[in-house]
């Protein structure tokens, strides 16, 4: 990736046409769909005719609402709603859209190349498709993209004069729970993990460790320690799902839905008492009406 302010258009090939924003009215609900939402952003980002707030964003500003794009199309999906995923995906576009206008206004980059380059790398990476190559199963694929992928990020290091790491291309705005897994499984490929027999057992007994140092922080009132040492449990607590073969995130995410389902049966069965404020039930009335919750789940599993 060049920097911001690099001219990638100059950085390609020379016989490449700079990329012209489409004519497509905005108003125009019969244009080119992409071309008129390309458009669009033109017009927001417009130094005289545009909106205040699109004009004032920057990749930084914008950045926090792409991360909330992707995790609201997660849910559309994990919801199963086709009419949420389609509005979503939307969403999401324009984030790419909205991005891209910013680079080609500073110079660096433009639609036309974010569409060039993935198309480029999927080509690439796929020469069992576009190619004479020979992939016969989906984890041959997986092995396959890692190893190009790593080719790639050798490349990149070799190009800034520095020796390439385990754990190079991990990106640190990852989720905390996404990146330790993925801190893990580098760290696995070159050998920095518990042999596959006797990894949980091994595990456990890290488990029993970190909640030992924890109480030990606790004891201590060192509230810096107890954040290290929380942080440290979490990070065994992926590790044995890793080696379970759980995704930490899927199982979290999981987690939540059953709690927020659980929760909202428990306000139901307190309305359904004449009880609205939670806060005046009381713990013992809310513990009960939560053990209730939970086995009524039980009782409709097939």
């Amino acid at each position: 990736m060049l920097p911001f302010g690099t001219n990638l258009l100059t950085a390609q090939a020379s016989n490449m046409t700079p990329f012209q924003p489409p004519h497509a009215d905005p108003l125009d609900p019969t244009a080119p769909p992409l071309e008129r939402l390309i458009a669009i952003m033109a017009r927001l980002r417009d130094p005289l005719r545009g909106c205040p707030w699109d004009k004032e964003q920057s990749f930084a500003s914008i950045a926090p609402y792409t991360v909330e794009e992707a995790y609201e199309v997660a849910d559309a999906i994990q919801h199963g709603d086709m009419n949420a995923l389609c509005a979503e995906l939307g969403d999401l576009l324009l984030q790419v859209v909205f991005h891209a206008q910013m680079a080609r206004e500073a110079g660096s980059f433009d639609i036309e190349d974010v569409a060039r380059s993935i198309s480029n790398k999927m080509v690439k990476r796929h020469p069992h498709v576009f190619g004479d190559g020979s992939i016969d199963t989906a984890d041959a694929q997986t092995r396959a993209w890692e190893a190009q992928k790593a080719d790639e990020r050798r490349a990149k290091a070799a190009a800034e004069g520095r020796s390439l790491g385990a754990l190079d291309g991990v990106a640190t705005g990852l989720p905390a729970l996404t990146r330790a897994l993925k801190l893990q499984k580098r760290a696995a490929r070159v050998g920095f993990d518990w042999p596959a027999t006797d990894a949980v057992t091994q595990i456990e007994a890290k488990l029993d460790e970190e909640l030992a140092e924890i109480k030990t922080e606790i004891a201590a009132g060192d509230r810096a320690a107890i954040e290290s040492e929380c942080g440290d449990l979490l990070f065994v607590c992926v590790n044995l799902l890793r080696h379970l073969g759980v995704d930490p995130e899927s199982a979290l995410r999981a987690t939540n839905a059953k709690f927020e389902r659980r929760f909202r049966a428990v306000e139901e069965s307190m309305a359904a008492s004449g009880v609205h404020d939670l806060a005046a039930a009381g713990l013992e009335r809310l513990e009960a009406a939560w053990v209730e919750a939970k086995a009524a789940e039980q009782r409709a599993k097939p």
